[in-house]
Order: structure tokens, then C-alpha cells, then sequence
């Protein structure tokens, strides 16, 4: 990872002369109230195999069930349509979560819960997305479960091909996972059962 100030090169992009911020008539608080819900966008980060998917599919069919609207934004999921532009480069990476956190932000002003799997390796990314949002609408999720956990699950066979040299730039063998120092919420799933790490989460929401 460089050490540059910025994730990803800025310098030819810019916001076009005729573009003017048009003001909405309904507000992101009316629209909250309509709903009747608190919006929020829980990031859950962490290495691949962690469980990021796991907990975030079972929080969003909680929600849902519960009557709370609510969405799910998945790593590879959204790498099939929104960014399937892009690469695994740290310029990539880092505009994949730029955009990731600008979906976020829009559904959360639409007055929903926003769950993202993601796992946005580097600390000057997640903190980017966090300063997106208001104080207290962005709640952070670290996986911490050990490498070798993750590894030994391997579910999409990853850690093997990264081992073996197929995939180059991996986090957590051949790139770095920085870990995030203020989470909110830190979970450990090789302890920590899928529908206790939901009501962790649940509990935090609450609050």
C-alpha cells in the first residue's frame, strides 16, 4: 500500500461546470419518519471467510422480517454490475468502496438500513465512507476472525489459488488487511455464533 494522502488518484476528475446541487423537497428526516425507522448503514469488514456474507444476509432477513426495510450491499454482487469496471488494484479498490459508500449514503437518505459485506482492506477507505455520513448514521462491524480460520474455510477456494500464486494482491497473504481501530462492533465468528453476532448488531441498532 502507498503512502500517499489519497486512495486513488483524483487530479483528472472533476465535477462538471453545469453541474448545480438541486434541493429536494422532501428531506432524508421526512422520508426516515415515513418509514418509520432510524436509517443506518452497517459496514461489516473484514478478511475473506470471516463471515461478512454470512452475518449480513442474516441481519437483512431479520430486519425483514421484523417489518424493517432494509438492503444488502455484497462484495461480489455489486462486482457484477455497479463495478465490474474494475480490478483488484489498490486504485480499484479504493474507487470500488468510494462508490459502494455513495449507493450507501443515497439508500440511507432514502430513510433504509444499508447492510455492506466489504472487505475494504485499508483504513484511509472505511474512513472515507464513515465521513460520508452523519454522526452516529454510520456503524462499523470488524470481523476480527484469525487468518487461519478464514483459511481453513476457504469457501470460494481463494486462500489456495492465493498460496499457490494464482491470484495476485490477496488480502491477508499477499496484501495487507489494516485493522480498524474505533469498530463499533467487533465480532469473532470462529467463537461467536451467526445468530449472536445478528444480535450484537441488533443491539447496537437499538441504541
Amino acid at each position: 500500500m502507498s503512502d500517499s494522502n489519497t486512495p486513488y488518484e483524483l487530479k483528472n476528475i472533476h465535477l462538471p461546470s453545469n453541474a448545480v446541487w438541486h434541493k429536494c423537497t422532501v428531506s432524508p428526516q421526512e422520508r426516515a419518519q415515513l418509514l418509520g425507522q432510524v436509517p443506518r448503514c452497517i459496514w461489516l469488514t473484514g478478511l475473506s471467510g470471516s463471515g461478512k456474507s454470512t452475518i449480513a444476509n442474516a441481519l437483512d432477513a431479520t430486519l425483514h422480517e421484523a417489518g424493517i426495510k432494509s438492503f444488502l450491499l455484497d462484495g461480489d454482487n455489486v462486482r457484477h454490475g455497479l463495478n465490474k469496471d474494475l480490478g483488484m488494484t489498490e486504485t480499484d479498490r479504493a474507487e470500488n468502496i468510494r462508490r459502494i459508500g455513495e449507493v450507501a449514503k443515497l439508500m440511507v437518505d432514502a430513510g433504509l438500513i444499508v447492510i455492506c459485506a466489504f472487505i475494504s482492506p485499508y483504513k484511509r477507505d472505511r474512513q472515507m465512507v464513515r465521513s460520508m455520513f452523519h454522526h452516529g448514521q454510520f456503524v462499523e462491524a470488524y470481523l476480527e476472525t484469525p487468518l487461519s480460520v478464514c483459511e481453513e474455510r476457504d469457501p470460494k477456494g481463494l486462500y489456495k489459488k492465493a498460496r499457490a500464486g494464482v491470484i495476485k494482491q490477496f488480502t491477508g497473504i499477499s496484501d495487507p488487511y489494516e485493522t480498524p481501530e474505533n469498530a463499533e462492533i467487533v465480532i469473532d465468528t470462529s467463537r461467536d455464533s451467526v445468530t449472536d453476532s445478528v444480535k450484537r448488531i441488533l443491539q447496537v441498532l437499538s441504541q
